[in-house]
């Protein structure tokens, strides 16, 4: 992933929740790639294993797209900047998985941070979209 940035970062503050409730990220980015073709299911490999070591340094997760462009966006979600800046200042969470993305990757774009305004995205409450 991409070297933390704060230029033109919006903060939000993020609250803690009860434990049945989500929290809402206070800070989200926008990932986005041009993958070479040949390597498209070592990235998403790569891409699932570098999520889940960040997850352990504070993350909050992320989404991975293949968009119809072409393009694959992935949005990471952090409870706030400091907690993303944190993290990569301890360098690589998966040095291996970090460079297997970047071996797939034929083309970076910048990353977006985004401000949360309004957040429907949540675990589904028990029993609700069960079959």
């Amino acid at each position: 992933m991409p070297a933390p940035s704060n230029k033109g970062t919006a903060r939000m503050q993020s609250r803690q929740a009860p434990a049945n409730e989500s929290v809402t990220p206070g800070f989200v980015v926008l990932y986005r790639w041009r993958l070479r073709a040949d390597a498209e299911d070592a990235f998403v490999e790569a891409w699932s294993r570098m999520t889940m070591a960040l997850r352990v340094r504070g993350s909050l997760g992320s989404r991975l797209h293949r968009g119809a462009d072409g393009l694959w966006y992935s949005y990471a979600q952090w409870p706030s900047a400091r907690t993303r800046d944190e993290a990569f200042a301890r360098g690589p969470a998966d040095p291996e998985a970090l460079a297997q993305m970047r071996a797939a990757i034929a083309e970076s774009l910048p990353e977006v941070v985004l401000e949360v305004v309004a957040d429907q995205i949540g675990i589904a409450p028990t029993g609700v979209g069960a079959s």
